[in-house]
């Protein structure tokens, strides 16, 4: 049986090693003259985000950037002095909060900006801000037509500081190219704009995961790693640009061991009938854990590096599996025993399931299992 501290017999593993090797081939692709802001949002994509953020910063990040203003005060209230940016604008209510934890938010609103500049002034400070540029994407940002208007409405309050102005693509991850050059276009218009304007853009700033691998002209002052520091690809379109190493594994313990008679149903609604002969295991890992529901009957498990078929409806908190010793000897499928590991995402005897495999399977990206399969799961660093 697994030797391991957990009050329950399934874990996500984290391994520290890959996540170091994925910053050092961002490094080595960007080069050290610009900075690096590694995305934890999302408890680092599942993977935790005040372990990984210290990591990065070992490995060569410079700076943090995550969703909301928990995610920032997390990381400041477990001792990280880092500069952090928050890659939204947050609501007028949370601004004691980045004052306090002197967290740097995007700006998109004349409101907000203005609001912010009153209350750093009025602690004596000058707080600093990033400006948010919609180029194309049309989620949040300041126009790109409307950007040195913007700044010219704000850029009067003492209490503010322009410390960088960025973007985000919306296809630098396809294969289409068009829309992502028309973007990134109207991009360097805007920045050149602002420098005619003497408005100083700062850092400049555009490069997510998909444009360290594929287009070197966005690099500009500093890059946004995100999926690509935890060794998982945007796309298909970086599978083999870029060498990666995936730091997420789950694994677990088989929970129960039976022999159904003939025909017996197994799970909700009683959807697989055992045939003969057939061990049904009990895994303890559910949909509340990130397996999605919808892959019932269509993922595989890997035990001592064979394939298992998972079987019946995926619970809330445990699924099943099939072992059929006869189902072909030439594979000698060995039968499982309670406390026998199980891989549901990773390496196990020679063989791997990826989170890519699964993703493709359920219909989704590996993003949202991975941030998924980090909620509740246990994170076992190694």
């Amino acid at each position: 049986m697994q030797d391991h501290p957990l009050e329950r017999a399934a874990w996500v593993e984290i391994d520290t090693k890959a996540l170091r090797a994925n910053m050092k081939e961002i490094r080595e692709r960007v080069g050290y003259d610009r900075q690096v802001c590694a995305v934890v949002k999302a408890d680092a994509y599942g993977h935790g985000a005040v372990e990984v953020a210290k990591l990065e910063l070992q490995s060569g990040a410079n700076r943090l950037a995550v969703a909301t203003v928990d995610e920032g005060v997390k990381l400041r209230k477990a001792g990280i002095k880092a500069p952090i940016l928050m890659l939204a604008e947050p609501p007028i209510s949370a601004i004691p909060l980045l004052l306090e934890y002197d967290i740097t938010p995007a700006v998109t609103t004349i409101d907000f900006a203005l609001s912010l500049g009153e209350m750093a002034d009025a602690a004596g400070r000058c707080h600093p801000f990033h400006l948010k540029v919609n180029t194309g994407m049309n989620r949040i940002g300041v126009l790109d037509s409307e950007v040195v208007e913007f700044l010219k409405a704000i850029s009067f309050h003492r209490g503010l500081e322009l410390q960088g102005t960025f973007t985000h693509f919306a296809t630098a991850d396809e294969s289409e190219t068009w829309d992502f050059k028309k973007q990134l276009d109207r991009f360097r218009k805007v920045i050149e704009s602002m420098r005619q304007a003497d408005f100083d853009p700062g850092i400049v700033h555009c490069a997510n995961s998909a444009c360290i691998v594929r287009y070197p002209e966005t690099y500009f002052d500093m890059v946004r790693p995100g999926i690509i520091l935890y060794g998982l690809h945007p796309s298909k379109v970086t599978y083999g640009a870029i060498d990666l190493q995936p730091a997420m594994s789950m694994q677990c313990e088989v929970t129960h061991v039976k022999t159904p008679a003939r025909g017996e149903g197994v799970s909700y609604g009683l959807k697989y009938r055992s045939p003969s002969g057939v061990q049904v295991a009990t895994l303890p890992i559910g949909y509340a854990d990130g397996l999605r529901r919808s892959l019932s009957g269509w993922m595989m498990v890997l035990h001592e590096g064979q394939r298992l078929p998972q079987v019946g409806t995926i619970c809330m908190d445990q699924c099943m599996i099939e072992v059929d010793p006869l189902r072909d000897v030439r594979k000698h499928i060995k039968p499982v025993h309670i406390g026998d590991r199980v891989t549901i995402v990773g390496c196990n005897g020679g063989d791997e399931l990826t989170l890519d495999m699964m993703a493709n399977a359920a219909g989704t990206i590996n993003y949202e299992l991975a941030c998924a399969f980090g909620k509740r799961m246990h994170k076992v660093y190694i």
